[in-house]
């Protein structure tokens, strides 16, 4: 059986730490609430994280438009008074995402050996997060588990649409940027120097500018492949510094610093910790395991850090509005909904309320964001016509005056 590292305090507040042995997640955190410890992190052992990650790379993941579908047709049907395992089953059968089908058949088997749906789930981590497991296994305990699956809706068509309008904006800069890079790699490659044969034929002294081009057009025919080698390491170099936990810490920050989508950015994950954080607390999802699980969600390692630090001083006693100030995370119109939801007791309403703000915020800016793209995509083509005039047209016309001139 895995065994799960784990820190806590007891009964008398006391820190403790050690090792428990169980099948999931879960079931050793219910195992130390039960021994009387609250536990505050809790990592899985050697062998289990090697099962998971076996598990993880056998079993694909879906889309989010899958796990939209599959929310509300749980919703209609839980809502319709039919049973958990009979809705699993049929829509296992009707399934057309093979993972999803998977895991549906494997919960279902799972139900029937009397384990609670929260904890089949759990054998699934690429399918449902801990955000979606947290937020079932509430509806399980109140006998409300068809309004966590209405819930668990919402909150993916929310993300599902942020997402479409992100991708609809970055459409046309994406498309002009790498036709500006093809352009490049054909001009290299076929046309100057075909330029390049005929300037060599006259033997006489050509612009620097026309120097560099030439320079630039023999690196990409001779050593095009060094080149194509060097940008599948530099890929491939970022893209294992990200997965790492100091590369994806960085990479988080410079995300919010980033010119012109940096503020998007921002007011996106803003807005996505709000409504997370919202539905964990409407769902009656105690507030340290909340914010716990709206680390995992936010998908940015510097802001779950400085969550995760929130939840660390809400543990030790601290009020949720001076764990947000310390944070230095929130703008003040967050920092304002935390500090009247505190005295009112009104915070998931006030969250959402923020939410829904920042994601208006960012819809306006998603809509401009190509105008204010364009003028700089305006300047990249112009310098690159400048630098073509300047290096093949300008030798061409001295070329031909000085033709000219001996014809005279």
């Amino acid at each position: 059986m895995p065994t799960y590292q784990y820190q806590g305090r007891n009964g008398r507040g006391e820190a403790v730490n050690g090792a428990v042995d169980a099948p999931n997640e879960m079931a050793a955190a219910e195992i130390l609430m039960r021994r009387g410890i609250l536990p505050t992190a809790l990592r899985a052992g050697k062998a289990a994280r090697r099962n998971i990650e076996w598990s993880q790379l056998l079993e694909g993941g879906v889309d989010l438009e899958d796990l939209v579908m599959f929310t509300r047709q749980m919703y209609a049907l839980t809502k319709a008074g039919i049973p958990i395992m009979r809705a699993i089953h049929g829509l296992a059968e009707s399934s057309h995402n093979k993972p999803l089908r998977k895991a549906l058949l494997a919960l279902e088997a799972e139900l029937g050996n009397g384990r609670p749906l929260s904890q089949a789930m759990q054998s699934h981590p690429r399918i449902f997060s801990s955000l979606f497991i947290a937020i079932i296994h509430v509806g399980e305990n109140t006998g409300r588990l068809e309004e966590a699956f209405l819930q668990l809706s919402n909150y993916f068509s929310l993300e599902l649409e942020t997402r479409k309008r992100i991708k609809a904006a970055l459409r046309y800069p994406l498309m002009v940027i790498m036709a500006i890079a093809i352009a490049l790699v054909i001009l290299n490659l076929k046309v100057i120097p075909v330029f390049a044969s005929m300037f060599a034929k006259f033997g006489v002294e050509l612009p620097l500018m026309t120097r560099f081009l030439l320079g630039m057009s023999a690196l990409f025919v001779n050593w095009w492949w060094l080149m194509a080698a060097g940008v599948i390491l530099i890929v491939g170099g970022w893209s294992y510094w990200i997965r790492t936990p100091s590369g994806r810490l960085i990479w988080g920050r410079w995300q919010m610093k980033m010119p012109i989508i940096g503020s998007i950015i921002t007011r996106s994950l803003l807005a996505r910790f709000a409504r997370s954080f919202a539905m964990m607390l409407r769902a009656g999802v105690p507030l340290n395991q909340a914010l716990s699980l709206v680390a995992d969600a936010v998908d940015n390692a510097h802001v779950a850090l400085r969550i995760r630090d929130m939840r660390s001083g809400v543990e030790r006693g601290e009020s949720l509005l001076r764990c947000a100030a310390a944070s230095q995370l929130f703008t003040q119109l967050v920092m304002q909904m935390f500090a009247v939801g505190e005295e009112t007791g009104q915070v998931e309403e006030l969250m959402q309320e923020a939410a829904d703000y920042y994601e208006r915020e960012v819809d306006y800016d998603l809509k401009t964001l190509t105008a204010r793209i364009e003028p700089i995509l305006l300047v990249i083509v112009a310098c690159m016509v400048l630098v073509l005039a300047l290096g093949i047209f300008t030798p061409m016309w001295d070329m031909f005056s000085a033709v000219q001139g001996k014809g005279h």
